[in-house]
């Protein structure tokens, strides 16, 4: 990784346009060598085949939605182990204007940095109280809501002695599902990020900092929650990396 980090930079150095995506072949990440398109893709006339309508649907609404949909240590009977935390932010456009009634979805690690999923299959306890996955609507601000638990660690088999940091996954929805975008949050100071090819995968310093969602005391609930602020960028030189390419 540090290799290509140089290699990127001497780019940068040279006046070379900073990528707008992550390499979809990066080395470092394992599986996206054998996964990535090799091809171009294949436009699908909705014309002669009347079910690809439905790759363009459905639209959600507010009564697709409930509270509990937003928080997720109140999913199950009882209260899910770990760190309490609340995080926000806003939805914007390149020129800083709140993106409203866009779907927002999360899914996440358990405390002890263990999937509630079956191909998950690593010795960390699973937490019958927390399932990992919520969503939400953005407000009229663009802003989106979500109380859950801090994320533990996990090890994953790309190399030896891998561990991924600990991070939220965020999914994105336009008005349709060929509209989404995939993206992961990351919290301050985490000690696995030189470590992880996924995150280093962002060869640009800056972009790859506004993955990392900064502690904001003032979001923190008195003996509740911590809380940490990450607003979401879709487009323009300051736009947050996703995973899809468009």
């Amino acid at each position: 990784m540090a290799a290509l980090h140089a290699a990127a930079e001497r780019d940068r150095d040279r006046g070379a346009p900073a990528p707008e995506h992550p390499a979809r072949n990066y080395p470092p990440y394992r599986s996206s060598t054998p996964r990535h398109p090799h091809r171009p893709l294949v436009e699908i006339d909705h014309r002669a085949d009347p079910e690809a309508v439905e790759l363009s649907g459905p639209a959600f609404g507010v009564t697709d939605l409930t509270a509990l949909d937003a928080d997720l240590t109140r999913q199950h009977p009882g209260e899910p182990l770990g760190e309490r935390i609340t995080v926000t932010g806003r939805v914007l456009d390149r020129g800083g204007r709140p993106v409203r009634g866009q779907l927002v979805e999360i899914w996440q690690a358990n405390a002890s940095g263990r999937y509630a999923h079956r191909r998950d299959q690593h010795p960390a306890p699973l937490d019958p109280n927390f399932t990992g996955a919520g969503r939400c609507l953005t407000d009229d601000e663009g802003r989106y809501a979500f109380t859950t638990v801090k994320p533990g660690a996990y090890p994953w088999r790309n190399h030896d002695n891998a561990w991924r940091p600990a991070h939220i996954h965020f999914s994105l929805f336009g008005t349709a599902f060929t509209q989404r975008l995939i993206t992961q949050m990351y919290f301050p100071g985490d000690p696995l990020f030189p470590y992880d090819p996924i995150l280093g995968s962002v060869t640009d310093p800056a972009a790859r900092a506004r993955l990392v969602a900064a502690y904001d005391h003032q979001l923190s609930c008195p003996e509740r929650s911590l809380g940490y602020r990450w607003d979401i960028v879709l487009d323009g030189p300051s736009a947050t990396w996703t995973e899809e390419g468009h």
